[in-house]
């Protein structure tokens, strides 16, 4: 168990073990309940706006999609990204390869 003073205004100073563990740093945002317990302090992190398109439900299905798809050995690797758009051209229907831009 972790052990920390209260000081001055109400400020505490999270124990280093504890900080670690529950991957806090300077800034976070902590929200505070009072329980039958104690006191509950739970970390809300905040998610850049420009960026919430990636925490969306349905966005994080397809990442766990492609990483099982991953994990099971499926899918290319390229070494480029040439190399990557020469094997979607590749794959492209004839009519979409005539008009492939050079």
């Amino acid at each position: 168990m972790a052990r920390t003073t209260l000081r001055a205004k109400g400020q505490l100073t999270l124990p280093e073990e504890v900080r670690k563990a529950a991957r806090l740093e300077e800034g976070d945002l902590l929200d505070a309940e009072l329980t039958d317990e104690g006191i509950l302090l739970r970390p809300q992190k905040v998610i850049d706006a420009t960026q919430a398109w990636y925490w969306r439900p349905e966005w994080q299905a397809g990442e766990r999609e492609a990483d099982d798809q991953e994990a099971a050995g499926l899918g290319e690797t390229f070494q480029s990204g040439e190399e990557f758009l020469e094997a979607l051209w590749a794959m492209a229907k004839p009519a979409a390869r005539r008009r492939r831009p050079r």
